[in-house]
């Protein structure tokens, strides 16, 4: 698929450009995809407060975790689920005073706005059926966060064995929006802050919470993060970057 050779190039190139970055830019923070729109207007609106810049790098969490752990450059990690956060901190690679839960999310099926698809989801839900013979768009299940999520749901749903053999797996979760925004896949799966970001799809069923995971974004500092980055974590957990989240879809577990 030409979007994901496109999405692996993107990733490599990853490591080009954090350099240029850190040197251009009074802190640097690697954060999950899904945070895109939000974060980029709350990194504008601390500058125009502070006069202080943030230059945000966004992947899927395992990429950015994997780029910490081989080439470190980043103030600031904040992922989209526990585990890559703990894998940094079993490398001894975070600030470990400073991780906190930041944000709390949604799981939901989204198809193309025109679509007229529409199921309810409970236990053995007709997923399958659904896709008459295409695939379902996923952040890849083995390694992102979101797509993880999305296997923890789908299984508990008792569909998952159905489904697992017509995934159009995705480097990340903006990617498996893509697909569905495009109509490259008929349904997908994200969280609600994508879906609300993308006017191309509409959500058809919100998974309930308690079929995957709690959806939890940790944030840290990095364990050489420079005194600056300590100011940015403070104002994103305040009130006017909570406003920002909360209007973006995702709940401020800090002040």
């Amino acid at each position: 698929m030409k979007l994901r050779a496109a999405g692996f190039a993107l990733v490599a190139a990853l490591a080009m450009i954090v350099a240029p970055l850190a040197r251009a830019a009074d802190v640097t923070v690697f954060a999950a995809t899904s945070l895109t729109d939000a974060l980029n207007r709350i990194g504008n609106a601390w500058q125009r407060k502070t006069g202080h810049t943030a230059a945000i790098s966004f992947a899927a969490s395992s990429v950015l975790a994997r780029q910490i752990e081989n080439s470190q450059g980043a103030d600031m990690f904040i992922s989209a689920d526990p585990d890559w956060m703990d894998y940094l901190d079993k490398r001894g690679l975070i600030a470990r005073d400073t991780r906190r839960n930041l944000l709390g999310g949604h799981l939901v099926l989204v198809a193309p706005v025109g679509s007229k698809a529409s199921m309810t989801l409970t236990p053995h839900f007709a997923l399958t059926e659904a896709l008459h013979g295409e695939r379902l768009a996923v952040a890849d299940p083995g390694s992102v966060p979101a797509g993880k999520y999305a296997k923890a749901a789908l299984t508990t749903l008792g569909v998952w064995t159905g489904v697992a053999d017509h995934l159009a797996p995705a480097e990340n979760v903006r990617a498996a929006l893509a697909y569905v925004a495009r109509g490259e896949a008929p349904l997908g799966i994200v969280y609600s802050t994508d879906a609300v970001a993308e006017p191309r799809v509409r959500v058809i069923g919100t998974f309930p919470d308690d079929t995957h995971p709690p959806i939890v974004y940790p944030v840290a500092l990095t364990k050489d993060a420079k005194p600056l980055a300590r100011e940015f974590l403070d104002y994103l957990e305040g009130h006017e970057a909570g406003a920002v989240f909360r209007k973006a879809g995702f709940v401020a577990l800090s002040k």
